[in-house]
């Protein structure tokens, strides 16, 4: 087993990644290190895979308990950053990540700035006091490419209507379709945490591709991190399904010019052409409300929120009066309201 602590070379406390800078930074003196010129502990260690350890905090010695899934969170003692190696190692570790960009004190505002502030929540809502925990975490995600070969065999019609003389006439025209495609998708994004809500984390996508960077565990350092409850293999049929629609709109696409279309058969083979282990950056808000707890996520990079938040019936109401004589904001409303939630 193993405990990876990152200390500061010139004061000794506890250095944490820095989302502004992407460096490691230490609080007390104001160094900064750059993490892609730091060594990894990982790549000079073998771990035993399903070692069953005890882990120790290597500031205070107290015992740090975790789940299973748990690889990188703080010292409940002493609050010191605690990254177990041992769990990041073989075949967990992750090969890419994309670091935090935005930190907890803009994650807060930015919650709050998607709760409008409080103008159509419940009065007492916004309170501060209400927030049970902000957690940025590193949340595992599988990312595939899948390669697909499509073979469709469909019935077609082109109906086409006309004046001749003093008829209308209705001419329709059969047609047997073929169509045999390939198609690639790229990086398609699976939540593989078993404790993370599936659709929830579906929300947050985008993240951004173009901010991807080998993975350091100098990088989880402040934060707490996951890793993954499901292989590919097992999570393989979800990303089959998550493709399954953008497949079927591009097969269509093709046949726009006839006017009915009906398939009498459809064959996809889709194959995994690989799928690289991923850490994807999330805030997690839990707010505690009339005695229930409301649970919001944010893209640790893009600040885009998703959660369902309680409403005031009487603000939602008065808010509608407001804007009624607007006919594109009402839309807006009716379209937040069918949708659960603010956008």
């Amino acid at each position: 087993m193993q405990i990876i602590d990152y200390k500061c070379p010139n004061c000794g406390s506890d250095m944490v990644f820095d989302s502004h800078t992407g460096m490691l930074a230490c609080h007390s003196c104001g160094r900064n290190d750059n993490i892609k010129d730091m060594p990894d502990p990982l790549t000079s260690n073998v771990f035993a895979e399903d070692e069953v350890a005890e882990y120790h905090c290597k500031s205070c010695g107290a015992v740090v308990i975790t789940e299973a899934e748990t690889t990188a969170t703080v010292c409940s003692f002493c609050g010191s950053v605690v990254v177990l190696g041992d769990r990041l190692a073989g075949k967990l570790a992750p090969v890419q990540v994309i670091p935090f960009a935005i930190s907890k004190e803009e994650a807060m505002q930015a919650f709050r700035k998607w709760c409008r502030n409080g103008r159509l929540t419940p009065n007492g809502f916004m309170t501060a006091d209400r927030i049970k925990g902000i957690t940025g975490m590193y949340v595992p995600f599988w990312l595939y490419d899948l390669n697909n070969a499509v073979e469709v065999h469909a019935h077609g019609t082109k109906v086409r209507t006309y004046e001749q003389g003093d008829y209308q006439v209705t001419e329709t025209q059969h047609f047997d379709i073929y169509r045999k495609i390939r198609l690639n998708y790229v990086k398609v994004p699976i939540d593989a945490s078993e404790k993370m809500n599936d659709k929830l984390m579906d929300k947050l996508e985008p993240f951004p591709y173009d901010q991807l960077q080998s993975f350091k565990t100098a990088y989880l350092a402040g934060f707490v991190a996951e890793k993954y409850s499901y292989d590919d293999k097992e999570l393989f049929p979800r990303a089959k399904e998550k493709i399954s629609a953008y497949i079927d709109s591009y097969i269509r696409s093709t046949m726009s010019h006839y006017t009915t279309v009906n398939y009498t058969d459809k064959r996809i083979d889709t194959q995994s052409k690989q799928a690289v282990y991923t850490l994807f950056p999330v805030w997690v808000l839990h707010y505690d409300y009339n005695r229930l707890e409301y649970t919001f996520a944010m893209n640790g990079q893009t600040g885009k929120v998703v959660g369902k938040p309680p409403l005031s019936k009487g603000k939602v109401a008065t808010w509608f009066a407001s804007i009624s004589g607007i006919s594109f904001l009402s839309l807006k409303l009716i379209s937040w309201m069918m949708g659960g939630g603010f956008w």
